[in-house]
């Protein structure tokens, strides 16, 4: 009776690992639009750093975004069980704060504000080049931080419609699955990113006359003309990809919104527009809305130096 009862146990732990499996594959294709985004974001926040600095920063944005997923899970698991209702309001108000990222990142990039000590602190007279430096840094780290808890608290909710009805316990290891996976995949790639051009280095200057110190060379110089290019390359997919995620967010959150891009898309006769007419629209609805999101923030802080003032 004692085999028979362990052989059950085992059977019904190895029937729960399968079901788990097969439901974090299908949680994983449903977010793997969201994960590039992640990835792409990231790779741009953390870049801009010194050379010595990149893994370190990549690291300390790795065990913020773990702490992101510590208390997003059992928030997500919470919520869905007590208040549902409140997930679709919770995941709009991250989309926000991702159009609203984007568009002020692009506000001061081509305004500069004279108030951004966010994204360009000012080094003060007699301050140490390396504390402005080290405050950059801090800050890079923090925006990173941010910015991926929005992207994983969207990834933990979609996870979470995948496991709905199932058991407390498989929802449970479904979505730690998928938290462990999005954090060692996205940032052991973001890692791999920045420290493309060093890799580039290091083959370039092999030294020797053979076809494979050579071939070594070549590749090496190639690497190091690609990934400037590439980095450029993020940082505007990493801009582009708040307004893509916070556009769709919010689109999908506003069913009168929604029903009225379904209704343009299918109004045009080209099926390639018809494919890409909705990711487009919600872009441009995440800038509208991020434009807006920053001209009441603008106006809040006027507001508020103007009670100060008095």
């Amino acid at each position: 009776m004692a085999g028979a009862s362990l052989l059950t146990l085992i059977d019904d732990i190895a029937t729960i690992l399968d079901d788990v499996s097969v439901m974090t594959k299908v949680a994983a294709k449903k977010t793997a639009g969201v994960l590039g985004d992640d990835l792409a974001l990231n790779a741009q926040q953390v870049s801009g750093v010194n050379a010595d600095r990149e893994l370190p920063v990549v690291w300390a944005v790795a065990k913020g975004s773990a702490i992101n997923k510590v208390i997003l899970v059992p928030l997500a698991l919470v919520i869905s069980g007590l208040a549902s209702w409140l997930v679709t309001p919770l995941l709009m108000l991250g989309g926000l704060f991702l159009c609203f990222e984007g568009v002020e990142k692009l506000f001061h990039k081509f305004f500069h504000a004279e108030e951004d000590v966010h994204h360009n602190p000012k080094k003060l007279i007699g301050q140490d080049e390396s504390k402005t430096l080290e405050v950059l840094e801090k800050e890079k780290i923090k925006g990173a931080i941010r910015t991926d808890f929005v992207l994983s608290a969207e990834i933990i909710v979609i996870t979470l419609g995948v496991v709905a009805t199932e058991v407390f316990t498989k929802q449970i290891l479904v979505l730690s699955g998928i938290a462990a996976i999005m954090t060692v995949g996205v940032y052991g790639l973001v890692a791999g990113i920045v420290k493309l051009d060093d890799g580039g280095l290091y083959l370039a200057s092999c030294k020797g006359k053979s076809l494979a110190a050579i071939l070594k060379r070549k590749l090496g110089f190639g690497i190091l003309w690609f990934a400037p290019h590439m980095m450029k390359t993020l940082s505007v997919v990493g801009t582009a990809a708040m307004f893509l995620v916070g556009g769709a967010i919010l689109v999908h959150g506003i069913p009168m919104v929604h029903h009225a891009i379904e209704h343009i898309s299918n109004g045009t006769s080209s099926g390639f527009l018809q494919a890409i007419m909705p990711t487009l629209l919600d872009g441009v609805f995440g800038v509208v809305a991020g434009i807006v999101a920053l001209v009441i923030m603008l106006g809040v802080k006027k507001l508020l130096k103007i009670i100060k003032a008095k």
